[in-house]
């Protein structure tokens, strides 16, 4: 390969991914609206059918809005085993065209084939030729991105949703990017957006027209990166090896907690499943976080590193409990909590594991959403 020519990167999206996932595998939900969760009152939607979507149903949003917004919505329990297993046909996929693959999730990841180890000549071909492939092996469509950097590919991948692609040309890619809206970039979530908005800047041209100065000002260490993306600028290469840097898991609560030993039994099982990935993924970290989310939507985090990294499952248990023990009795009801693991490192289990510690609490803390 010419050092100095355009990387060939693809951004392959499965489209609506979970949901797609229960119509095709029961052939009473296509067409319908259908979200994956809960359908609880304090449930979550985990994932929405692009049926669901056009009725405003979104990821994340409360089931019982979700429900006022397409009262003909059909829940379904989500099967994460399942979501794995399509995952990982995907990816073997993938393996046939590069061996520079770096996982997003279950249903996203970037690909790099400047080396076109299949001789079809194009990105653009390779792309189309995957997506053929994921729709004829598992029966799901897939969108792709395909540019000169892991940027630009990303938010190509978005242009022609669903069952779609889209390319952005290095000829193309600086103006293309100056008519966006920079909420669609990767890397400036709502409350980033909003400032950019108050400080005048709505779209990549605004952000382009703003020196460096003005953005390490107001943003700190990231204004390096918004200053080269909105130049269409990405130097990241594709990592396969690309480590994960936390492992989390919460939960919703059915009714707002008050009970200490009610809330503690919620966090040991978060912290149970994050010891369970942990342990077989043989990551560990140093950092500790709790996170509680009280009725009125207000959230805090506890957290806390150690010099070494938690490597046994009661480690892990102590310092959850100890976290969460900061901020009762809790003054108002809680509907959530959270527990994560990040700051991993190269530390290795001490010994077997130890019995599972036994809750507070006998009574089930609450269903996940």
């Amino acid at each position: 390969m010419d050092p100095g020519a355009p990387r060939k990167i693809i951004h392959v999206d499965m489209d609506a991914f979970y949901a797609s996932v229960e119509q095709r595998d029961d052939p009473t939900l296509r067409g319908r609206p259908v979200a994956v969760g809960s359908p609880a009152a304090r449930g979550v939607v985990a994932a929405a059918s692009y049926e669901a979507r056009a009725a405003g149903v979104r990821s994340a949003l409360p089931s019982v809005t979700a429900l006022r917004r397409c009262p003909e919505l059909v829940f379904v329990r989500p099967r994460f085993d399942v979501y794995k297993a399509v995952s990982r046909q995907i990816h073997a996929i993938f393996a046939d065209y590069t061996d520079l693959i770096q996982p997003l999730s279950l249903d996203e990841a970037y690909l790099d084939v400047t080396a076109d180890r299949r001789a079809l000549a194009t990105a653009w071909a390779t792309a189309k030729e995957i997506r053929a492939r994921i729709l004829t092996e598992t029966g799901l469509t897939a969108s792709a991105g395909i540019s000169y950097n892991k940027f630009l590919a990303k938010l190509a991948s978005d242009q022609r949703k669903p069952n779609g692609q889209f390319a952005v040309t290095p000829a193309m890619g600086p103006d293309w990017v100056q008519a966006l809206p920079v909420s669609r970039f990767h890397g400036v979530g709502p409350v980033t957006a909003a400032k950019m908005k108050r400080l005048g800047i709505e779209t990549g041209a605004d952000l382009r027209a703003k020196p460096l100065a003005f953005l390490e000002a107001h943003f700190g260490s990231a204004a390096g990166w918004y200053h080269a993306i909105a130049r269409g600028h990405d130097e990241r290469p594709v990592n396969p090896n690309c480590a994960r840097k936390s492992s989390g898991s919460e939960t919703t609560f059915d009714r707002d907690l008050t009970d200490a030993n009610e809330i503690e039994a919620g966090v040991l099982r978060m912290a149970e499943d994050v010891w369970t990935w942990c342990e077989r993924a043989q990551a560990f970290g140093r950092t500790v976080t709790v996170k509680v989310k009280y009725g009125d939507f207000r959230q805090i985090t506890r957290s806390r590193s150690r010099p070494a990294a938690v490597t046994t499952r009661d480690e892990l248990y102590a310092a959850s409990l100890e976290l969460i023990r900061a901020v009762l009795p809790a003054a108002a009801g809680i509907r959530l909590v959270g527990v994560t693991v990040s700051n991993f490192g190269d530390a290795k289990p001490k010994g077997p594991t130890l019995p599972l510690l036994e809750p507070p609490s006998s009574r089930p803390p609450a269903s996940s959403a």
